[in-house]
């Protein structure tokens, strides 16, 4: 099973998400392994760009290296991550609007918000340009939803196999 997490530019939340969910999916030794991708749907979204050095730092407080060389995933350049995902979560509902008008590869493909996967309600907010207690804030918010859509998964891959 691959999960794509999307997102404005793939330097912040979707990065944080990823980590989290990798991290957790490790510990919990989901199997069969399930693949873990993530980019930005956003017009400004570009490959290259450096993922957030508070995204990063808010991970390291978790136990979590992403290197500093570490960088965003444009989907409009790799919409071979879409064709290829098997669900997609967004952190906003305006995410899945973007993707559903933009992406036609995503047709027919479940979609969700992250917190929507998790049985919860609402959006992520972006905390790009914010102090960094708003990046710690919003990974705490994200790493609420991680042990939900782990169980969600693990219930998912066991049907599959």
């Amino acid at each position: 099973m691959t999960i794509l997490i999307i997102c404005h530019a793939n330097t912040s939340r979707s990065v944080i998400a990823r980590a989290l969910l990798e991290q957790r999916l490790e510990e919990r030794a989901v199997r069969p392994p399930v693949r873990v991708t993530s980019g930005g749907v956003a017009p400004f979204a570009r490959d290259g760009a450096l993922v957030s050095l508070d995204a990063r730092l808010v991970l390291r407080d978790d136990g979590i290296d992403v290197p500093s060389e570490s960088v965003a995933t444009d989907l409009k350049a790799n919409r071979h991550l879409i064709r290829n995902a098997d669900l997609i979560l967004a952190m906003t509902r305006t995410q899945i609007d973007m993707l559903r008008t933009d992406f036609p590869e995503a047709a027919g493909k479940p979609v969700f918000t992250w917190k929507e996967f998790a049985g919860a309600a609402g959006d992520i907010e972006d905390p790009a340009g914010q102090e960094p207690r708003v990046f710690a804030a919003c990974r705490d918010e994200i790493k609420a939803c991680v042990d939900s859509i782990v169980d969600r998964l693990q219930s998912t891959v066991a049907d599959r196999h």
